[in-house]
C-alpha cells in the first residue's frame, strides 16, 4: 500500500515510528506536510496539491495534526475523505474531539464519567459556578489548551474566584472542573485503536504539580488496566468517532473517569512506558480496514 503520514514535523518520534513501522510491513509510507497542501475543488474533482505536485494513488492516510493547525488540518482530512481514501481519523473526529466542551457534551450524551463540568460564557454568581462542581480546590481549563497548558488549579474559593473572573475579564472561554484529589497528580493514558485498549501507563506529576502530562516534567510507568477501565477509554473513543485515540483517565473512588479524548496521540511515552509497539499496531490496523497490501505504487508527492 502507499501510506501517507499527514505530519508537520517529519523527524517528530511518531512520525518517524508510524514510517518504520510501516516500511518494516512492506509499505511505501510518505511524510507529507499538511499545512503545505492545498485543495482544488470543482464538481466531481477533489483534488490535494503539494506545491505543484499533485498527490494521487493514496491508499490511506494516518493524520498526525496540531492543535494550532485544527482547522486546516480537517479541510485536507476531508478532501481525502472525498477522494474515498482511508484515514485513521476522521475530519469530523478530530474536530469534535479538539473542542473540549464540545467533546465533553457528546460524552456526557453517551454516559461516559468525567469529573463534573461547568461552563459559563458571563456568569452572573461565580460563588454559584463553584459550587456547582463541588466547590474548591477546582480545576480551571482553558477551551484551547494542550499538553497540561491554560490549566490551573485553584486551591481555595477565593483564589478560584479571581482566576475564574480573570480568565472571563481576557474573554477567555474556560470549563470549570471538579478536582479529584485521591488521583494524587496522577492519571492514565489508554491507547485505543478500533474497539479495544492495546496499550497504557500511568502518568505521574512531578513533586508539586497536579497535572501529570509528560510535556510538564512528569514520568510514567506500567499499568495493568481493569476492564472496566478499558470499557471507559473505548466508549470515551467510539462516542467522538474516533478509531484511534488516546484516552485520559483519572482513577476515583467511584470508577474511572475521562480527562480528556486525544485524537493524534503521541507514540513516544505509550511505547516506552508499555513497552508495545504501538505504531505496528497502528499499521496493522490500516491493513485490517483496507485488505491485503497492495503493490505500491509511484511516490506519493514530495
Amino acid at each position: 500500500m502507499n501510506i501517507v503520514v499527514l505530519s508537520a514535523n517529519k523527524n517528530l518520534y511518531s512520525t518517524k515510528r508510524l514510517v518504520e513501522a510501516g516500511e518494516a510491513r512492506g509499505h511505501k509510507v510518505s511524510v507529507l506536510n499538511h499545512t503545505k497542501c492545498y485543495v482544488v475543488m470543482e464538481p466531481g474533482k477533489p483534488e490535494i496539491y503539494y506545491k505543484d505536485h499533485a498527490i494521487i494513488d493514496v491508499d490511506a492516510i494516518i493524520p498526525r495534526i496540531g492543535a494550532s493547525v485544527t482547522f486546516y488540518g480537517s479541510s485536507i482530512i476531508r478532501q481525502f475523505e472525498m477522494r474515498k481514501t482511508f484515514s485513521t481519523l476522521s475530519s469530523l473526529a478530530l474536530v469534535r474531539s479538539r473542542d473540549k466542551l464540545r467533546a465533553t457534551q457528546i460524552l456526557a450524551r453517551h454516559g461516559v464519567g468525567f469529573p463534573k463540568t461547568a461552563f459559563a460564557k458571563f456568569p452572573s454568581d461565580v460563588d454559584y459556578l463553584i459550587k456547582q462542581v463541588g466547590g474548591a480546590p477546582l480545576i480551571v481549563k482553558l477551551l484551547e489548551g494542550t499538553q497540561g497548558l491554560g490549566v490551573v488549579l485553584a486551591e481555595t474559593r477565593k483564589a478560584a474566584k479571581s482566576v475564574i473572573e480573570a480568565f472571563y475579564g481576557l474573554s477567555a472561554n474556560i470549563l470549570i472542573q471538579e478536582f479529584i484529589p485521591e488521583a494524587n497528580g496522577c492519571d492514565v493514558r489508554a491507547f485505543v485503536i478500533g474497539n479495544k485498549v492495546v496499550a497504557a501507563y500511568k502518568r505521574i506529576g512531578k513533586e508539586g504539580d497536579f497535572r501529570s502530562n509528560l510535556h510538564r516534567g512528569g514520568t510514567g510507568e506500567k499499568i495493568r488496566l481493569s476492564k472496566v477501565e478499558k470499557e471507559a477509554a473505548v466508549k470515551a473513543a467510539s462516542s467522538l468517532g474516533l478509531q484511534i485515540a488516546g484516552v485520559d483517565m483519572l482513577q476515583s473512588n467511584r470508577g474511572p473517569l475521562i480527562l480528556e479524548v486525544n485524537s493524534s496521540p503521541g507514540l513516544g511515552g505509550i511505547e516506552k512506558y508499555s513497552g508495545i509497539d504501538v505504531a505496528t499496531k497502528i499499521i496493522e490496523f490500516i491493513e485490517q480496514n483496507i485488505g491485503k497490501p497492495r503493490k505500491a505504487k509511484d511516490k506519493v508527492g514530495a
